[in-house]
């Protein structure tokens, strides 16, 4: 075999850094013997992986297209060495959420799995959708759970469960005392709401079309604990998951608005890279996924 694992992961690290000092760094490498390394590789089979631009080094079409193996091949190699050593299930887990999701479901499967398969690792990065999904495809996350629609050719992207967006308002504001809303009440209404980008701001969007450049959005947010804050100081009215409201609404701090005519229906899904090595953990945690109640 004319090339080594340690090559491939310096190659790897390189790619996900753009920089060989911080790729040496996360394998804990002189840079010297990353940068060897990679020049190693590129020499044995006279090609060109990275275009260099001063001291960042892009992935070029020959990277792009061998990344997606050799990182199988390293998470391949990774499960080789845990099954040899007695371990079915350890290793790293990398799990990219939506805010709704990270927020009020994933820290809870997060400690489910963890008691499964105490051998195993697991970290979390919650952020909008459309950043969890730019790093699942950048192999940067192994899976992501995330909420509203998804169209992107090299992830595959699986219902998981279905949620609905819910109105609401303080219990003190003047909506919160009317049976249904119209239109007009929503054009009157001051909105607060998530930021572009979020899953759960692309919904209502979508629910409002044909309305949406009347309304008087007056917040933008990134988080729905700041919305909720905001709303049960009368700031104005939301929007969000019935999942993050469901506290609110048992204390009364927040009542939900009847708007039954829009339709705030959506889906959570389950994202991966199409060319992502599935092993022993990653698949476990799709299964928890897939059984959790509804």
């Amino acid at each position: 075999m004319r090339y080594t694992l340690r090559q491939l992961e310096v190659f790897l690290a390189t790619a996900n850094s753009e920089n060989i000092s911080r790729a040496a760094d996360q394998l804990a490498m002189s840079q010297s013997a990353a940068s060897g390394a990679l020049r190693e590789l590129e020499n044995q089979f006279q090609v060109q992986l990275f275009d260099r631009v001063g001291k960042r080094l892009h992935l070029n079409e020959r990277g792009r297209s061998l990344r997606p193996s050799a990182q199988a091949l390293i998470e391949q190699a990774a499960t080789i060495e845990s099954e040899l050593a007695g371990q079915a299930t350890s290793g790293h887990l990398r799990i990219g959420a939506t805010l709704t999701v990270g927020n009020y479901l994933a820290v809870g499967m997060i400690a489910q799995f963890r008691e499964q398969y105490p051998q195993a690792s697991v970290a979390l990065e919650v952020a909008n959708t459309e950043h969890i999904a730019a790093a699942v495809a950048n192999f940067q996350l192994d899976v992501g759970l995330i909420e509203g629609e998804l169209h992107h050719p090299e992830l595959d992207i699986i219902h998981w469960r279905d949620d609905e967006l819910i109105a609401f308002a303080a219990p003190d504001h003047p909506l919160a005392q009317r049976k249904s809303l119209q239109d007009d009440d929503l054009k009157k209404a001051r909105w607060i709401v998530r930021e572009p980008g979020s899953g759960t701001r692309q919904t209502f969007d979508r629910a409002m079309h044909g309305l949406l450049s009347e309304l008087e959005i007056d917040l933008e947010l990134q988080h729905t604990e700041a919305i909720k804050r905001a709303v049960e100081a009368g700031l104005g009215i939301g929007c969000l998951s019935r999942i993050c409201l469901k506290e609110a609404f048992a204390r009364g701090s927040l009542v939900p608005l009847d708007i039954h005519w829009r339709d705030f229906s959506r889906s959570f899904s389950i994202i991966l890279h199409r060319h992502k090595y599935r092993g022993p953990a990653l698949l476990n945690w799709l299964q928890l996924c897939h059984t959790m109640p509804v």
